[in-house]
């Protein structure tokens, strides 16, 4: 068998930050920009994603920034650290690309920098990707998450149109880590606070305690990998919604680095499914 040539490195994107807000006491938005923009482009998912790109401690790149060569030249704990985030919003007209960073004081890598980040400073990501948003054919949705997965219910919920039915549930911490969305007539969000419960476990609460309305469902539900876990099981065994009707995963794993988790959650995944076709 003929060796596979090595994949290249994605082609990074640099922007430059334009603005930031602390639009809840554990959330902060900034607003990306610059002429690194020129070409982006986000499509029709409402769940669409970058990979942020962080330099490790005292660690700097070659300009022009190229993945390539920083893979060929630099030992791999060199490379750049990836978190993933949600595209809040993306404006083609002024060429401005919105992210929303959960953050609790010095904990993890992102949020931190959010919440120090100045207007001018570069950033540079991988993306977009993703792969929901909400089937117009659909008789009825369901979102479901914690403040990892909330950046992509708002956009659903401001994507979908007045008379949509839909049943909204977010886990946030309290009552101040609430938000108001600029939502058709209709759709509302039940704000569920997680005090000091399990993450997820008011959202698996209310999504079983919930009369499902008749008709096909859509159904997106995404957060910390073990109460998704839990939803999965739960609406595909016993609600019976197909699997081409959910957009489910874990965006992130309780007492798991972000690295930890990425390096198991294709096989996590993977088991889970098993599980429940058995």
């Amino acid at each position: 068998m003929a060796e596979q040539p090595a994949r290249k490195a994605p082609k990074a994107t640099e922007a430059r930050v334009v603005r930031t807000e602390r639009i809840t006491p554990h959330m902060v938005r900034v607003v990306l920009g610059g002429p690194g923009l020129d070409a982006f482009e986000v499509g029709e998912y409402t769940d669409h994603y970058v990979k942020l790109l962080f330099a490790p401690e005292g660690v700097t790149y070659p300009e022009p920034f190229d993945m390539e060569r920083i893979r060929e030249e630099f030992p791999r704990e060199q490379w750049p650290t990836t978190r993933t985030y949600t595209v809040r919003a993306w404006d083609p007209v002024h060429r401005e690309l919105t992210i929303d960073f959960v953050v609790h004081g010095d904990e993890g890598l992102a949020g931190p920098w959010a919440a120090r980040a100045q207007a001018g400073e570069t950033m540079r990501f991988l993306g977009p990707g993703g792969g929901y948003t909400p089937d117009p054919a659909a008789d009825w949705h369901l979102l479901a998450g914690d403040e990892s997965a909330l950046p992509a219910i708002a956009v659903a919920l401001e994507r979908l149109p007045s008379g949509a039915r839909v049943h909204a549930f977010v886990e946030v911490s309290d009552a101040a880590e609430e938000q108001k969305f600029a939502t058709a007539a209709g759709v509302d969000v039940t704000w569920l606070h997680r005090g000091d419960r399990p993450a997820g476990e008011a959202v698996v609460e209310a999504v079983r305690a919930l009369d499902f309305p008749a008709g096909d469902v859509h159904a997106f539900v995404h957060g910390e990998a073990g109460f998704v876990k839990d939803l999965r099981r739960h609406l595909r065994m016993e609600r019976g919604v197909a699997r081409e009707r959910l957009s489910i995963s874990g965006y992130w794993r309780l007492g798991k680095t972000d690295e930890a988790w990425r390096a198991i959650k294709r096989e996590w995944n993977d088991q889970v499914e098993r599980e429940q076709e058995n």
